[in-house]
């Protein structure tokens, strides 16, 4: 008698989440900025969200005219895998007068492609790791500033919308892609060296520095016995700030310095591994799906994270300013 071939049914957990602003004021005013129009996506079934408000002023002191957000999570057309898509979108933007932009957008978009299980006659449950649909493509495509301004004077950005670059070979992590680490750290090395930033800020790439040097060491990859892992980058590559009128002013990659005001980061993106479960917001369809495998469903999965604008504020105003955030990743189980 033959052995039957066991089936098993492929499943994805989409998971996308966006907002428009957040952060806090310390001064002029002590206010927290609860995330606005939040909206996520935590589930098998996928679907169309979307939120928008306008005319917000927190206290006269940053204000924008119109926000959007939209989640998404659907069946690919070109192939069985699924694709996932998260855009934040603020309009009018004006920080203290000082920054300011007609319409900035974060957008990222991930796509699973449905794996190939191993034909195993003598495996009663094959388990794969990071079999070919665990390891998402990524796109930032539509991310953009429209417009962004300092001190009324125009920026002219160079975005570099292919910094993951092509999704690994062999269905590895992009934290084990040589090729996009030595991106990452020539990109960081070259802010941490600027002699004008801000004691924070240093710190800050300082810190980023030495998480992409330990990612770049670690041999063997992850388990989801490990703790969450990540590197930080830019899709802005730099500032052009050429015949800006304004005593003071410096840049570095995606960092400007305004005197009087602050620091600014432009387009970081967060690239990691975490460890997603059903305990962490997940719900599944099937309660009975195989994704409840070993460990209690819990599995790696790659995430991306888009911040378009953050502000270190300091002299006229103090606290911390996020805009334009979006973020995704998912697991494809078994």
């Amino acid at each position: 008698m033959a052995t039957m071939t066991p089936v098993l049914k492929r499943s994805h957990q989409f998971h996308a989440e966006a907002h428009v602003l957040s952060g806090e004021l310390n001064r002029p005013v002590q206010q927290k900025i609860e995330p606005h129009l939040p909206v996520a996506l935590k589930d098998e079934r996928g679907g169309h969200l979307t939120r928008f408000t306008e005319d917000v002023s927190i206290e006269g002191l940053i204000s924008f005219k119109t926000g959007h957000t939209r989640v998404s999570g659907s069946k690919s057309l070109k192939h069985q895998g699924w694709v996932t898509l998260t855009t934040s979108i603020i309009e009018g933007y004006n920080v203290l007068e000082v920054v300011t932009a007609d319409r900035v957008v974060s957008q990222v978009s991930t796509d699973h492609p449905y794996p190939e299980l191993p034909q195993n006659n003598d495996a009663p449950n094959p388990e794969p790791p990071y079999e070919n649909g665990h390891v998402p493509h990524v796109t930032f495509l539509g991310s953009k500033f429209e417009n962004l301004q300092v001190g009324g004077f125009p920026l002219k950005l160079t975005l570099n919308l292919d910094i993951c670059g092509k999704k690994p070979k062999d269905n590895k992590s992009y934290l084990e892609d040589a090729d996009f680490l030595s991106r990452v750290q020539k990109q960081v090395k070259a802010i941490v060296g600027a002699s004008f930033l801000p004691a924070s800020i240093k710190k800050l790439y300082n810190d980023r520095l030495t998480e992409i040097e330990n990612v770049a060491s670690h041999k063997g990859g992850w388990t989801v016995d490990d703790d969450p892992v990540k590197v930080t980058c830019s899709i802005v590559e730099s500032i052009d700030i050429k015949g800006i009128p304004i005593p003071g002013l410096e840049t570095i990659g995606n960092v400007l310095v305004i005197p009087h005001f602050g620091a600014v980061l432009l387009g970081d993106l967060e690239v990691g591994l975490e460890k997603s479960d059903p305990s962490n917001g997940f719900t599944r369809h099937d309660p009975g799906s195989s994704s409840y495998a070993k460990g209690g469903g819990a599995e790696l999965s790659n995430y991306f994270e888009l911040t378009m604008l953050e502000m270190e504020l300091g002299c006229i105003a103090h606290g911390n300013v996020i805009a334009a955030k979006s973020k995704t990743n998912g697991q494809t189980s078994p």
